[in-house]
Formats: C-alpha cells, structure tokens, sequence
C-alpha cells in the first residue's frame, strides 16, 4: 500500500521507516521494508546514503542486509556506484549468506545497468570475494564474462 507513496514522503518517514528494521525478523519482511520503502527513498535523496554506511557497521545482519538493498534502486538507474564498490569493500569478508546474498544481489543490478564500470570492479574483488556473492553478481552477465569473473 505505501510502495506507491514514496514520493510524498520525507525525512520524518524515512526515520520511521528505518526505525522499523530492528523488529525485522526474516528476508521477506526485510526485503519489504527496504526494497520497496527505503530504497526508493534513497534513491530519490542521496544524502542517505549516509544511513547505509552506518548499517554496514551494525551486529544487526537485517541492517548489514539494508545497506546493501537500500542502493538497488538507486543502481538501476546508474546511481551510487562509488557507494556501492566503498560498501562492497566493507562486506567483502561478511559470513553472514543473508548479507551475502543482499550484496550479490546490488552487485547483480549495478551489473545489469552499469557492465562498464561494475566488471571491472568484479574483476578486482574476484580473488577476496565470498563465492555467493561473486555468483549472484554475475547472474545476467553474458556467459562469456561470467566465465572470466568467476574463473
């Protein structure tokens, strides 16, 4: 219901919004909150990308988990890769396979709308990157470059 209303929120939502991941629970729920009411919130203001270098700090794995899903909207529309790789960078060592699978999958979407900067970035981290998330980074790339990333 509010998914559509993103657009009239502002800074007082988005408080209230991200308030609401600590009672997160499982990847439904989370996915949820930040993919469909923080990301585009994110998208649409860029200053809070701050907020997500914060959550890539937190014990939380719901909070390393948004830092990574509240920039896929913003990377389909070619925003946020200097963001992207410094918070890749910060996750790289992550165990955790939901925060794992949340950087694959911003990874996968920079990569989808921006191959030209995103392979070459997979190609640095290839060597220290958890398989899990090299794998879903590079689920839409042509075969031949996946080979090579995950070579």
């Amino acid at each position: 219901m509010l998914e559509k209303q993103t657009a009239l929120f502002g800074d007082k939502e988005f408080t209230l919004f991200t308030s609401w991941l600590d009672r997160i629970s499982n990847w439904a729920d989370h996915d949820a909150l930040v993919h469909y009411l923080i990301a585009p919130m994110v998208a649409a203001g860029p200053v809070r990308t701050k907020q997500v270098f914060r959550w890539a700090k937190s014990p939380s794995r719901w909070q390393r988990r948004a830092a990574c899903v509240a920039l896929i909207r913003g990377a389909r529309t070619k925003q946020f890769f200097p963001e992207t790789a410094l918070l890749s960078e910060m996750l790289l060592k992550e165990e955790d396979d939901m925060v794992q699978k949340g950087l694959g999958w911003l990874l996968r979407e920079t990569a989808k709308y921006d191959p030209k900067r995103t392979v070459p970035y997979l190609m640095k981290i290839r060597t220290r990157a958890p398989r899990l998330v090299l794998r879903t980074a590079c689920e839409t790339l042509p075969v031949a470059v996946r080979k090579r990333v995950l070579a």
